[in-house]
């Protein structure tokens, strides 16, 4: 990590040449710095750290070559490290196990560790053209998001607040222009745990000092630039992208803090590579436009005779995804993601929620028409859904309680718990008229049924 942040400062800012002749006279004294005194004190004999503290030691010197202070902070890399296990854990038919402690370890890591540096997501540095994103990401140039770099070499997305928790939508506003909300990612998590998904990569709250976890510790100038003072004199910044990106658009600190959603980033597409499918039902992202399947009632058929959709658990998987939408009235599901190394019958995952639990006071009932038209639900959620939806396990009690434990509490206002609980009574009873109609066996299907296609079998 240290080599990859040092051959870009070389590239970025340094001379070659200048770099050269530093570093071989530094190189006459290493044994004697107070910095190596440091690292052998530190590491004793550990491989890994001394080349950890070598390469941190050759970019700081890189750093205050170029006259940029960078703050010292104390980087370790644990093979036990919460992230890594959260990596390793990941499975074809989840993120992760129900059983699995390391989750929570990964919250609190999230929630207390240093940040060491700060950059624009690869969404912004798609939209300027700085990186070939086009496997995975969809830039919509509108939302600020920054990649984080924690102490122990972990990695999140931090996504400040835009929205109070009482102010809901407008109703005028189209669904591809409203707010990414922080607590929303938050909330989406919780709601993935609770159904028992595990597709939602883990999220928590934590609130971010925006002078000394971002300004101070960025190595971009670009994202330096876009910093100010705002006339309450709270630190402010905002997202540079190709429209509607100003400083009016800006979020501030208060004066420093501000509060906002730390995502669990993925493993490199390198080592686990991704790809992005357009959904079968997405929306005409125009003021004007309709898709097919929002006039054709009978879509879904068309749609069962399309690979990868004609076999296999891709569309039930499809139709989990639109359910858990319903309830957040997330519209904005344009994309889903898989894991090519499970194959067609791997799970989806569960990304980019921030555009749920907008409107409490609205169902948005054509987010279930991938329910509606294909009358096809598993049977582990269904099984779920019918649990939640008894007075001893109720849906809002449940994830008040899940809540509670945010940093950020209260995540959700009791009117966006209460709207849980009624959407979740819409589903169960859309199910009902699926069954009354076709008959149970035909709408009801088992769990993890294989593709007829030959596919690579992962763990």
């Amino acid at each position: 990590l240290w080599n990859q942040i040092v051959l870009f400062y070389i590239l970025k800012s340094l001379h070659v040449q200048t770099l050269t002749l530093m570093f071989k006279e530094k190189q006459k004294n290493i044994s004697e710095s107070k910095y190596d005194i440091k690292r052998d004190q530190v590491c004793s004999a550990s491989s890994r750290c001394l080349l950890s503290y070598r390469l941190k030691k050759f970019y700081i010197e890189a750093a205050a070559a170029s006259n940029i202070t960078i703050t010292d902070h104390p980087v370790t890399f644990d093979p036990e490290a919460s992230w890594l296990q959260f990596h390793l854990g990941i499975s074809r038919y989840a993120l992760y196990s129900g059983e699995d402690g390391s989750i929570d370890r990964l919250l609190r890591d999230m929630q207390t560790a240093t940040v060491i540096s700060a950059d624009f997501t690869q969404d912004e540095k798609a939209l300027k053209g700085a990186c070939d994103c086009s496997q995975v990401v969809k830039p919509s140039g509108l939302h600020l998001k920054l990649a984080l770099k924690l102490q122990d070499f972990g990695k999140a997305m931090f996504k400040p607040m835009r929205q109070e928790r009482h102010e809901e939508t407008p109703e005028n506003f189209f669904y591809f222009v409203d707010f990414q909300r922080h607590n929303a990612e938050i909330a989406a998590f919780h709601l993935d745990r609770v159904l028992d998904f595990r597709r939602v990569p883990p999220v928590t709250g934590r609130f971010i000092n925006v002078t000394g976890e971002i300004l101070d510790i960025t190595h971009n100038e670009e994202l330096r630039s876009v910093f100010f003072t705002s006339p309450a004199n709270n630190t402010c910044f905002f997202a540079k992208c190709l429209y509607v990106c100003k400083s009016e658009y800006a979020v501030c600190g208060h004066p420093d803090l501000l509060e906002g959603s730390m995502s669990a980033y993925l493993p490199g597409l390198s080592i686990a590579p991704r790809i992005s499918i357009p959904n079968p039902w997405i929306r005409a992202y125009s003021f004007t436009g309709r898709e097919e399947w929002e006039v054709n009632p009978l879509y879904c058929d068309n749609v069962k005779k399309l690979y990868p959709y004609n076999s296999g658990n891709r569309l039930l998987n499809i139709i989990d995804m639109a359910i858990f939408d319903f309830l957040t009235g997330n519209m904005d599901r344009h994309h889903y993601e898989i894991f090519t190394k499970f194959g067609d019958d791997g799970f989806l995952l569960h990304v980019d929620n921030a555009r749920g639990f907008g409107r409490h006071s609205h169902d948005e009932m054509s987010i279930l028409a991938p329910l509606t038209q294909c009358c096809m639900i598993k049977r582990s959620t269904l099984f779920r859904l019918k649990l939640l939806a008894q007075s001893e396990y109720r849906l809002s009690d449940v994830m008040r309680e899940s809540l509670s434990r945010d940093p950020l509490t209260p995540v959700l206002t009791e009117d966006h718990l209460q709207a849980l609980d009624r959407r979740l009574g819409q589903v169960l009873r859309t199910v009902g008229k699926c069954v009354k109609k076709l008959g149970e066996p035909q709408v009801v299907i088992t769990d993890f049924v294989e593709s007829s296609r030959v596919t690579t079998s992962h763990r």
